[in-house]
């Protein structure tokens, strides 16, 4: 295994359980314990993760985000449940904005079932995904490549989504903050999230529930923007305060 696959693979596990230990690491794949110290160093230095005596944790920068790659396989369960309530409240003929989130890139290919539909989005993952559907008219904003997240940004694509006007927009998010409202990593893709929800008739928020209780680093949208929320799950707090401020939780 390639020293880059590897590291890869071991940021996955410190997503999905936050934590890892050297010694466990350096058995899991048949190296020595200062390789796996020498990836932890080199994935530290990246500002994913923080070393910690024996192993790392997932760091708390607010303005990391993880490789696109690697997020579109974390939380893979809770996404599939999130993209069949989108599906669900989806109209056939219906024009749909999606973000460049790998929850929506799940969204898309359940989408592709639905029928006959128009999709505007950013995500080069989303048009390789639908590019041989029929049913789907297929929209790129244009713009920057932002490589991380497999995004087109920038102020040619916020141009161009304002250009439309979309029954639906469908975005995620980094995080979630009863006081901050929907927040974002990078303020690019904030960016192109506003001007989804400014251009669409309906916003919905898809997200699962690691997305509760999080900051991260910009502001994206109000809690008055937002109409819908699905998720496969969310915290009794919250589900009563998306009652108190209107918002229809699903």
């Amino acid at each position: 295994m390639l020293a880059i696959e590897r590291r890869s693979q071991i940021l996955s596990t410190i997503e999905a359980e936050k934590s890892v230990l050297v010694v466990e690491l350096a058995k899991k794949y048949d190296v020595t314990e200062e390789t796996i110290r020498r990836d932890l160093e080199k994935l530290e230095k990246e500002g994913f993760v923080k070393k910690t005596y024996g192993g790392a944790v997932l760091t708390e920068n607010l303005s990391a985000e993880l490789p696109y790659r690697i997020r579109e396989k974390t939380n893979e369960a809770q996404k599939l449940i999130v993209a069949q309530k989108v599906f669900d409240l989806v109209e056939v003929g219906e024009n749909i904005m999606l973000d460049a989130s790998s929850t929506c890139v799940f969204i898309a290919r359940k989408l592709k079932e639905k029928g006959k539909l128009t999709i505007i989005t950013n995500s080069v993952e989303i048009l390789l995904e639908c590019a041989d559907c029929e049913n789907l008219n297929l929209i790129a904003t244009g713009g920057t490549l932002r490589g991380s997240s497999l995004s087109l940004v920038g102020q040619a694509a916020v141009r161009s989504i304002g250009k439309f006007t979309a029954d639906k927009a469908v975005i995620s998010c980094k995080g979630l903050d009863f006081d901050k409202g929907i927040m974002e990593s990078d303020i690019s893709e904030a960016e192109i999230k506003k001007a989804m929800a400014e251009n669409s008739k309906q916003l919905i928020l898809a997200v699962d529930n690691s997305k509760f209780n999080r900051l991260s680093f910009v502001k994206s949208l109000a809690w008055q923007q937002v109409n819908t929320i699905t998720a496969d799950s969310a915290p009794n707090e919250w589900s009563q305060f998306f009652k108190k401020n209107q918002i229809k939780f699903v």
